[in-house]
């Protein structure tokens, strides 16, 4: 009796060695897909939908992120901003592929910790929105539902293509009851990939809108971080 014990115990030890063993492969295997990447940029402008947010002033940001399979999550944060001052965003999404049709869900929120009058009190979060978008062949749409605040109060669209170096993006504002819709272009060439250049114009916007529609030259110079 105490003998097949004995042999009881020891397969019993040996079973827990190979599921222990098999569940630290796994999650050794589980942690090496985690991807972690940084970077920072610098640019001559501020350039946001078509708009330039710093009035001449010079930008610069980083951005740190994490991924793993199509998810991945991070915090964006630049200068730059006259109006709204120093700014964070962080971001979640899922991406990824279906034979040659892409996709990317994602939720952003848009942070300016030193704004009041964009904050509110005690609130470091001025606007937050729901992304989506689609793409096939070179071709891409997304877009942009906002979450803080009444969907009916704007929604921006953008339809893009792009074909090697060479790209070219229509974003469309439209804000409802506010007089401030407008459609802009861009034209964007990546000279390699830490140079690009974007030329961009406002086409249309509502007589009562003030928005500069002087055409923007941006570059941007970005390096990836070594993690």
């Amino acid at each position: 009796m105490k003998e097949k014990t004995m042999k009881k115990l020891t397969k019993a030890i040996a079973l827990a060695g190979v599921m222990t063993t098999g569940l630290t492969a796994a999650a050794f295997t589980q942690a090496e897909e985690v991807e972690v990447a940084a970077s920072a940029a610098v640019s001559n402008m501020y350039l946001w939908r078509g708009q330039d947010l710093g009035n001449g002033a010079a930008a610069v940001s980083g951005d740190l992120s994490a991924s793993m399979g199509g998810a991945y999550g991070g915090i964006w944060m630049s200068s730059g901003d006259t109006t709204n001052g120093q700014e964070y965003d962080l971001y979640v999404g899922y991406g990824g592929e279906i034979e040659s049709f892409s996709y990317d869900v994602s939720v952003l929120s848009y942070s300016y910790p030193g704004d009041d009058a964009v904050n509110g009190e005690g609130n470091t979060f001025g606007l937050t929105e729901l992304i989506v978008t689609g793409g096939f062949a070179g071709a891409s749409a997304s877009y942009y539902y906002p979450l803080s605040s009444n969907p009916s109060d704007y929604k921006y669209i953008t339809l893009g293509y792009g074909i090697d170096a060479y790209s070219i993006n229509v974003g469309i504002a439209d804000a409802d009851g506010k007089n401030s819709d407008y459609t802009h272009v861009d034209l964007g060439y990546a000279y390699s990939d830490n140079l690009s250049f974007t030329v961009s114009k406002i086409v249309l916007m509502d007589e009562e809108d003030s928005f500069d529609d002087d055409i923007k030259f941006a570059v941007t110079y970005s390096l990836p971080i070594e993690m």
